[in-house]
């Protein structure tokens, strides 16, 4: 079979197993879960935890739009929580915390991830 014989059928294979569905102006379209998000918001959310895994008052947690290279940051409570709401689903963000010259390891918040409540604890090192 040709190379552009053994596409064709692959294709045609890959549409007939539902894997690609029909828009009602004709043009295919792939499943829902597939792609990035288009809109919407959602919450960045955890505790940062020193290396003994015990909460961390004070850290500053900072979250990196990874297109404009803006910083948004948070100051952890008493219990070392930290939130941040109203974070673009449609964009990747970096997530780290640091402290008293220790670093927690960055974290990617990404545009792929659908969940509406990221919540993630940071670990400083």
């Amino acid at each position: 079979m040709s190379r552009i014989g053994w596409l064709a059928a692959a294709i045609v294979g890959f549409l007939a197993a539902g894997a690609f569905s029909s828009s009602p102006g004709g043009a295919l379209l792939a499943p829902a879960g597939w792609g990035q998000n288009v809109g919407g918001e959602r919450t960045v959310s955890g505790t940062v935890l020193n290396a003994g895994s015990e909460p961390v008052v004070g850290a500053t947690v900072f979250l990196k739009n990874e297109k404009t290279k803006t910083i948004r940051s948070f100051t952890s409570t008493s219990d070392g929580h930290f939130h941040f709401a109203q974070v673009d689903m449609s964009i990747d963000f970096d997530l780290w915390a640091e402290k008293d010259g220790k670093k927690s390891p960055t974290k990617t918040v990404s545009s792929w991830d659908d969940r509406k409540d990221f919540i993630s604890d940071l670990k400083l090192k």
